[in-house]
């Protein structure tokens, strides 16, 4: 059971530590899934990231079965997909979504910033504007994507270059050991 209108850091990863995304096409097929079911639920997207062996959403539920009822019919949908076109049946997951409350408002703002320098952490960019599979671009106005709550992110962040700003600061490691329980270990 999610509280409606309160943040949750949602997460999984590959069984195994395996790859969930084998190509730019499932990265692709994933994020249409999000947007064609998405419209069925009732959620607010902060922030997401697509990563080779995992994902990370931080998502708001207008609804108390919204979040949980999308997870399932998302990953479901995904792992069918991937294991037909890769020719391999079975999990694809380590067990169900971890959903964590972000009971701290400050605590969300981070929790954006560590989502969206997933992929520079991993060594897979040097920027999180080069990620693709992120929601980074449109938080910081360079694409018009709809995965995003813009509505949040103007109050905090006004311009762009805030948002920048805040992410290039990187992650103190007294605020990132405050963050430990949001995080995927």
């Amino acid at each position: 059971m999610h509280i409606p209108g309160h943040y949750y850091h949602v997460y999984n990863r590959g069984v195994g530590g395996q790859r969930i995304f084998a190509s730019d096409a499932n990265y692709c097929f994933l994020l249409r899934r999000v947007k064609r079911y998405w419209k069925d639920y009732d959620l607010g997207w902060v922030a997401y990231c697509l990563m080779p062996n995992h994902y990370h959403f931080l998502l708001r539920p207008g609804e108390d079965d919204a979040l949980s009822r999308f997870i399932q019919r998302l990953f479901n949908s995904y792992t069918q997909a991937f294991n037909r076109q890769r020719g391999r049946s079975g999990t694809l997951f380590e067990g169900r979504a971890k959903s964590v409350l972000v009971d701290d408002e400050r605590y969300v703002l981070h929790l954006c910033r560590y989502i969206h320098l997933n992929p520079v952490q991993a060594g897979l960019v040097g920027h999180p504007g080069e990620w693709p599979y992120s929601n980074y671009l449109e938080w910081v106005g360079q694409r018009p994507g709809t995965l995003v709550d813009r509505a949040f992110v103007q109050p905090y962040f006004p311009a762009p270059t805030d948002y920048e700003s805040f992410v290039a600061e990187g992650m103190d490691r007294s605020v990132e050991e405050e963050l430990r329980p949001y995080f995927l270990d």
